[in-house]
Formats: structure tokens, C-alpha cells, sequence
């Protein structure tokens, strides 16, 4: 019997999968437990159309991913800091930071988890730093401490 998986079964497959199991393991394990339901025609229009709707969302956020890399590619982000009798930062520039100076320039907030550091930043000058901003889509921009 043709079965769709409403969840992931341990030893049959994953949520949302078409498997064919033994007409008495369906009726007596996988429809009490509301594990999985019959594959009818209606049944299999269904899951179909859901997985097309879910490739279309992800081609959305990345286009989406794509314009705001774009908009935010080679941009420079500004950050003032205050130094010692040394000419050294007192501390050094965060992620939290770089998000906040980031988010106020492109008029969008932007999560510090997603800022990658290639270095810490202890010291004037101009850094290269990366956003990640979809699992596929990375956006490189500058940023500049400054006295």
C-alpha cells in the first residue's frame, strides 16, 4: 500500500515522503498513530502542490537575499572609537556594533550572529567584513574605524 509519511518513521523515511509498506502495518501502526495517510490521487495533488509552494518561498528569499547583498555590496560602514595615550581602541569593535552602524546606513536591522569577523578589530584602519545574509548568499562590505 502506497502511504505519504505525515512525520519522520524511524526504519521507513522522512516527513511528507511516498513509501509503499504492508497494507497491515498502515492500518494497524501508521493511521491510529496519525503517522501517515493513504496515497490518493487527491492526497498526492496535494503534497505536490505544497513543494511546489516551498520552492517558490525559498526562490523568493533568495532573490530577496540577492537584491539586499547587492545594496549592501561595497558599502562602508563608519565607527568611531576612542584610543588611549597609546594611539590602541579602548576595547575593540564588535559584531553588535558593526550590525547597528550597518542596520542605521541600509535602514534595515541586521542580526549580529550573521556578521563574520575575519579578525578582530583592535585598531584603527579599514576591514573587510562579510553578512551572511541566505545560506547562499554572502555579501562583502567595508568597515572603517576612525577616531
Amino acid at each position: 500500500m502506497k502511504v505519504i509519511l505525515l512525520c519522520d518513521v524511524k526504519g521507513q523515511g522522512k516527513k511528507d515522503q511516498i513509501i509503499n509498506v504492508s497494507d497491515g502495518y498502515a492500518r494497524n501502526f501508521l493511521f491510529p498513530q496519525k503517522k501517515a495517510i493513504p496515497a490518493d490521487a487527491k492526497a498526492e495533488n496535494e503534497l505536490r502542490g505544497k513543494e511546489e509552494a516551498r520552492q517558490y518561498k525559498i526562490a523568493e528569499d533568495k532573490k530577496a537575499a540577492e537584491e539586499l547583498a547587492a545594496k549592501i555590496k561595497e558599502k562602508e560602514v563608519k565607527i568611531q572609537m576612542g584610543h588611549g595615550h597609546d594611539g590602541r581602541l579602548y576595547g575593540s569593535v564588535t559584531a553588535k556594533d558593526i550590525a547597528e552602524e550597518l542596520g542605521k546606513l541600509i535602514g534595515i536591522t541586521v542580526d549580529k550572529r550573521k556578521i563574520n569577523l575575519k579578525e578582530t578589530i583592535k585598531a584603527y584602519g579599514k576591514y573587510s567584513v562579510e553578512l551572511k545574509i541566505h545560506p547562499e548568499v554572502v555579501a562583502t562590505f567595508f568597515v572603517l574605524v576612525h577616531e
